[in-house]
């Protein structure tokens, strides 16, 4: 009689760290506020490890914990629609700014650019550009058809180059490589692992 469990692979749960860094770009990328995203990748993970029954052992942890703080970003976003805005923006005023850039492009500019793209086409950018998502990952994360991801990617990275008054034939001068990913709009399209 053979044991079901098999030799020990070890327990999904222990990948969970590995993600977290990609975790926090995407919710910093939704939240725009490092405490709010601090608390994202936290409640993402307590209801992770909650529901950890409902993952199935062998499909794609990284895209089910996405999922998770996605939807739990969207959630709770209906519910702050009843509460009060920071209209005078002093909370804001508060909050730290990643030092610029080396080159032609500040960070600012790029936050600032950013910022005006919808919340669709912004996810889309860093599931894909910066978290290393294929499509077809990013996809089944936002639960939409792969052109939509795409389109979506597409129109934000024109948009962005519009915005930031960039040129085909002008190059970027950034140091970090996920900016450099989701503002390039020679990226080539990810296969998916299967």
């Amino acid at each position: 009689m053979s044991n079901d469990s098999g030799p020990a692979q070890g327990d999904p749960r222990d990948e969970i760290i590995e993600y977290l860094p990609a975790m926090r770009a995407f919710a910093m990328s939704l939240t725009r506020n490092s405490a709010a995203a601090d608390d994202l990748v936290q409640d993402t993970i307590v209801k992770a490890w909650k529901n950890f029954d409902k993952f199935k052992e062998g499909t794609n942890l990284r895209a089910w914990l996405f999922m998770i703080l996605r939807n739990t970003f969207y959630s709770s976003r209906r519910k702050a629609k009843r509460e009060v805005a920071d209209v005078d923006g002093a909370m804001a005023a508060t909050l730290s700014e990643k030092p610029a850039h080396d080159g032609r492009l500040a960070m600012a500019d790029f936050e600032k650019a950013f910022a005006q793209l919808s919340d669709e086409q912004r996810e889309a950018l860093i599931l894909v550009g910066a978290s290393g998502f294929s499509y077809e990952e990013a996809a089944e994360t936002c639960k939409v058809a792969v052109g939509t991801i795409k389109s979506r990617i597409n129109r934000a990275r024109h948009r962005l180059a519009e915005i930031m008054e960039l040129h085909e034939d002008e190059a970027l001068e950034l140091t970090d490589s996920a900016t450099t990913a989701v503002v390039s709009a020679s990226m080539q399209p990810r296969k998916s692992i299967a």
